[in-house]
């Protein structure tokens, strides 16, 4: 038996995963983030760690955990958990969502060129990432910054409580910005023009490396075994993209939770040369990968759930079951291109491949002939063609992808995944896993201790299903979708002044 941990940005899921792929049995629990100002995003890492802690609990009672052998770790990436010489948060983790240190990243872009930022990380600055977290911490709180022992990943601080081990792998830290991610090693440059001692940073590992051990009181409150081997693990994408066979170069998925990513997998290191896509180490050794992020795929249509369907999401409540099928089937209901209607879904500013923290949502079009369907279908082809913005900027790289795996939450619609294959122009397909990164997490945990020799062992069970060809049934308005980000643009600084 294997776990894997899925520190995410809403919940904690744990899965128990035997030799031959099979999910056992699986636990969760929800959280959510603070906001204590537009645009900070923040949790106390405690919160996590308790979570943590009652998942494994979870599954340690489960008959067949008595023969767990490792336990692997994936999160979401980019946070900034800082501990201090107690082993204690000295201040929340400041999340991956998180748009706080906007003028870091100006200023640090500024000072060393995007270019050099781009030649030492093959990536630029960007509010997300972990590297201008840190910038504001020192600026803001330089107290908490003096007073920190262990600059961690969200994962990595998950890891630390049950083992005390500060340590990190080169998928996770390749979100930090301070990863020489062509070489995979600490970044000397990076860290100092941030003022980040190396010192703080956790020991750097490959994803499926053994690098700690269950502490005895974590196995006394997880009922896990003490000593228990824990696996370096990976960032969440990387992991979610192990966990659903993407592993090959040139292989390519397209995942849609609370962010919507392009996932492009690699053997050989490569960079987009305005550095707007994500150029990561994968969760393998000699494997790399390029990514496409919006910051509000899923996200728009959560929203667009509570405001625009308030009524079908409060029926649903009731009868316990999910909103999003009813929205489908209003936005199935009007034409392609919602007759003229287009939406931007850069609800919390936007990541790739427009890195542009002002940009805000927008519809763009309305007429008194427009219907909430309109609305909605608007909202889904919004995030189709964010999505689509991202691949084709893969595809000026000299990317071309045969296929596309889809995951997360749009994959379950027959509807989406067609709309997804037509914008896409190529053949999709899904995988029947679900949580793919607690399930990643878990395959690494397998090959770090010999359960496979390589990834390619780990994921030889996975088929693809629900294959979708491209048709002729959707007309989605690529041009006009980049046609109104471009004029509002202007529009979205000037507002932030």
């Amino acid at each position: 038996m294997l776990i894997g941990l899925d520190v995410g940005t809403s919940s904690m899921k744990a899965l128990l995963v035997a030799r031959d792929g099979t999910v056992v049995a699986s636990a969760s629990r929800e959280y959510g983030f603070e906001s204590p100002r537009p645009g900070w995003a923040q949790t106390d890492p405690r919160v996590w760690r308790r979570a943590a802690v009652e998942v494994l609990r979870e599954l340690a009672g489960h008959p067949r955990a008595a023969g767990v052998q490792a336990l692997g770790l994936t999160g979401q990436m980019h946070g900034l958990c800082l501990v201090g010489a107690d082993g204690e948060p000295l201040a929340p983790a400041i999340m991956w969502n998180d748009q706080r240190s906007a003028p870091q990243c100006e200023r640090l872009e500024r000072e060393i060129g995007l270019a050099e930022l781009v030649a030492r990380t093959g990536n630029r600055l960007l509010p997300g990432f972990t590297a201008p977290k840190w910038a504001w911490v020192v600026e803001h709180e330089p107290s908490i910054a003096r007073a920190t022992k262990h600059v961690l990943l969200p994962k990595d601080d998950v890891r630390f409580a049950l083992t005390g081990t500060a340590a990190t792998d080169a998928s996770d830290a390749s979100g930090m910005l301070v990863l020489d991610c062509a070489n995979r090693r600490w970044s000397e440059p990076m860290c100092r023009d941030i003022r980040l001692p190396t010192a703080l940073l956790g020991r750097l590992h490959e994803s499926h490396e053994p690098c700690a051990q269950l502490s005895a009181a974590a196995a006394a409150a997880t009922g896990l075994p003490h000593g228990l081997p824990v696996v370096a693990g990976a960032g969440d994408q990387a992991a979610q993209a192990l966990g659903t066979g993407i592993v090959q170069d040139g292989q390519v998925s397209c995942t849609i939770g609370t962010s919507g990513v392009i996932f492009a997998a690699g053997d050989r290191w490569r960079a987009s040369p305005d550095g707007n896509l994500h150029a990561f180490c994968h969760a393998m050794p000699g494997r790399w990968h390029l990514m496409g992020v919006m910051l509000s795929a899923g996200g728009s249509l959560q929203w667009a759930r509570e405001a625009l369907t308030p009524d079908l999401a409060s029926a649903a409540a009731r009868e316990g079951i999910d909103a999003y099928p009813g929205m489908i089937e209003l936005a199935a209901s009007v034409p392609p291109g919602a007759d003229g209607l287009v939406f931007l879904p850069y609800l919390s500013g936007e990541r790739s491949p427009h890195a542009d923290p002002r940009a805000r949502g927008a519809f763009i079009g309305l007429t008194p002939a427009h219907s909430r369907a309109h609305l909605v279908r608007a909202v889904v082809e919004g995030i189709t063609m964010g999505l689509l913005d991202n691949l084709d900027a893969m595809r000026a790289t000299g990317l071309d992808p045969r296929s596309i795996r889809l995951s997360g939450g749009g994959a379950r619609s027959a509807w989406w995944r067609q709309l997804l294959t037509d914008a896409f122009g190529v053949p999709t397909s899904t995988v029947q896993v679900t949580d793919g990164g607690a399930y990643g997490a878990a395959l690494l945990a397998g090959i770090g201790t010999g359960c496979w020799r390589d990834a390619a062992q780990a994921t030889a069970h996975l088929r693809d299903h629900d294959a979708c060809s491209p048709g002729s049934s959707t007309a989605i308005p690529i041009e006009d979708f980049r046609a109104a980000y471009r004029a509002l643009r202007p529009y979205f600084n000037e507002a932030h002044r």
